[in-house]
């Protein structure tokens, strides 16, 4: 009689939401796709949750009864760098910038649908899962091909020559792969924290790089725009 085959566990996933409604519909989609699913209802017990029982990723509401959901968040972070999907109201857009500079990966918008926060959960996992062993991630879907130990990017086998600042924005993408990078973050990081409102200048720069890896801004393959919050490199997606 042979022994049985060990298998890994499911992914676990915390979803900190006060309303019931939502709790449900996560907890039967994310279970559909052979997750294991803990729900909290309040700040204070999703922190909880996650403290005792541990998870690999945490969907968080920014709106709980108990406190508000950035302060969840900043003193999530100050102890776990478990991947963080925010649930957002549309119009919000401050709100996703402040929750992304202060820690969260990612955000999805209310009203939202179960493939799109499925894609972003995939994704994430992924990441977060690539980034724990930590060498310079290489990219390459058959056309594009980047390799940030090397500082290598060719399209169809042919050299890409960038400026410093082109390959800069590509490797901060490309590093955080899956994700939504802000404006500020990338102004702070390519220009300094002094040039953190000079829009412009990302605009600029975003379509140079866009242009020299043939990419369609209307339909992008691999940056593409979150309005008035940041940029997403959806190539590994």
């Amino acid at each position: 009689m042979s022994e049985p085959t060990p298998t890994t566990p499911p992914p676990r996933i915390l979803v900190i939401d006060d309303e019931p409604q939502i709790r449900r519909f996560l907890d039967i989609s994310l279970r559909a796709q052979g997750y294991a699913v803990q729900s909290a209802e309040t700040g204070q017990q999703g922190l909880e949750t996650l403290a005792t029982h541990g998870a690999d990723l945490v969907i968080l509401d920014l709106g709980l009864p108990d406190r508000d959901g950035q302060d969840v968040l900043r003193e999530l972070r100050q102890w776990s760098s478990v991947p963080v999907i925010l649930l957002t109201v549309r119009s919000h857009e401050a709100e996703k910038v402040a929750g992304l500079d202060g820690g969260a990966n990612d955000y999805v918008t209310k009203p939202f649908g179960a493939q799109e926060l499925m894609a972003r959960v995939r994704a994430l996992l992924r990441s977060h899962v690539a980034n724990t062993d930590a060498p310079p991630p290489v990219f390459d879907d058959g056309h594009l091909h980047v390799d940030l130990a090397r500082r290598e990017v060719r399209i169809d086998g042919e050299p890409v020559v960038l400026a410093r600042k082109e390959y800069a924005l590509l490797a901060l993408l490309v590093q955080h792969a899956g994700r939504v990078v802000t404006q500020p973050q990338i102004l702070r990081e390519l220009w300094g924290p002094g040039h953190q409102e000079d829009t412009h200048y990302l605009r600029v720069l975003v379509g140079k790089l866009r242009h020299k890896l043939r990419d369609d801004a209307a339909r992008p393959r691999y940056i593409a725009t979150e309005p008035g919050v940041g940029l997403r490199f959806i190539g590994a997606g």
